[in-house]
């Protein structure tokens, strides 16, 4: 197979080859510009890989008025800016030691070496700018079968990475069969080596989920995760019960995937902490929580929370009950979402201040709640007795 993809004929990627080729060394796009690229998926990075040092490359570079940066030089990795766009560079290594989260490498002249410390086979895919494929460990038939699947001794790749245990189950998800089902043997793996997800930072962690939520449908692979224990380990508390229903409705309602509704969907204990999320986060999930345990209508829901996470709400509320979504679902969220309480403090300051005030009001809008944002400032006021 040869890759066709239009960033090959541009100035940036030629620019790079031309430089290094020129130079007496080899030059090829790596990962996930050369996975996507063959799947017709978009591709966001364009990164590529060389038997030329880092040292060498800045020479290069220095030679051709080349802007290059040194973002990871001690690991092999440079930066060519062309354009004002970067493209990271890396030269071929092997791993020398790894201790579950970082590797100390040596630099190899060999693809093959390369090749073999990435972590599916799929990744291990290379492309020169003709778009000749080089593919030293049969990634390809992998990527055609959507076969997700480590490199030669899965329990040998996770060891090197415990962070390859969720980037297993983001590529199911992204990538893989779902009819066909998960690789066993890399689920295995996973399973055994479930304890060196404690050495993993909650901000890797975190980083991974939200990815792996953020797939069209992350279902199969986080019900594998449940059944082998690990999502347990990363999100205690958490049931995915409700989320194959969710991405159901999301499907027929054209519903864009988001992670955060799914995240409320599944739950958990401690959430903020075990994903590292931001306090603005943490925030919308909760008030979204409150909303879905309130069980209210589609404008209460607009109401309290905006058209957006209303729907979120919503839809995952329906699938906690399984239930169809109500009818003129947006209409009522939008109606909500531009409601205003009809009164305010100002219309009962002349017989109450304080906190009788601050509970009057209060009373009355759970009044007007309950009346899916009907009741009228006259019929509120008759209510408190103010008129």
């Amino acid at each position: 197979m040869h890759l066709k993809a239009e960033w090959l004929n541009a100035d940036g990627p030629k620019t790079v080859c031309d430089a290094l080729q020129k130079a007496g060394h080899c030059a090829y796009f790596v990962g996930g510009c050369v996975r996507n690229a063959l799947l017709n998926k978009p591709v966001n990075d364009i990164d590529m890989a060389t038997d030329a040092t880092p040292k060498r490359m800045m020479e290069i570079a220095a030679k051709l008025n080349l802007r290059i940066i040194p973002t990871g030089i001690d690991h092999g990795t440079v930066t060519f800016i062309i354009n004002n766009q970067p493209f990271e560079v890396t030269t071929f290594r092997k791993d020398v030691i790894t201790d579950g989260r970082h590797a100390f490498v040596t630099f190899s002249r060999s693809i093959e070496d390369d090749a073999r410390r990435r972590d599916f086979t799929m990744n291990a895919l290379y492309a020169d700018i003709n778009g000749q494929l080089i593919d030293p460990l049969s990634g390809l038939d992998d990527l055609l079968a959507q076969h997700v699947r480590f490199i030669e001794n899965p329990a040998k790749r996770i060891q090197e990475d415990y962070l390859r245990i969720l980037r297993f189950f983001r590529f199911h998800a992204l990538y893989g069969n779902l009819d066909a089902g998960i690789d066993p043997e890399s689920l295995s793996a996973c399973a055994k080596n479930i304890d060196g997800i404690d050495m993993l930072s909650k901000e890797r962690i975190g980083h991974e989920m939200r990815k792996l939520l953020g797939a069209t449908n992350p279902a199969p692979s986080m019900a594998a995760m449940a059944k082998a224990g690990i999502l347990t380990r990363v999100l205690n508390g958490s049931d995915i019960t409700s989320l194959a229903p969710l991405i159901h409705l999301e499907g027929t309602s054209n519903v864009e995937p988001n992670w955060m509704r799914r995240l409320l969907a599944i739950n958990g204990t401690d959430i903020q902490k075990s994903l590292r999320l931001s306090k603005k986060e943490a925030q919308i999930l909760a008030s979204m929580r409150n909303v879905v345990n309130d069980a209210p209508t589609a404008k209460v829901a607009g109401y309290k929370l905006g058209a957006q996470n209303g729907l979120n709400a919503m839809l995952v509320l329906c699938a906690h009950l399984t239930t169809h979504l109500p009818d003129n679902l947006i209409e009522n969220l939008n109606t909500g979402a531009n409601a205003s309480f009809p009164i305010m403090a100002a219309d009962l300051l002349d017989q109450l201040e304080g906190p009788a005030l601050g509970a009057c009001l209060k009373q009355l809008e759970t009044a007007w709640l309950q009346s899916d944002l009907t009741l009228s400032k006259a019929k509120l006021l008759s209510i408190s007795g103010i008129e």
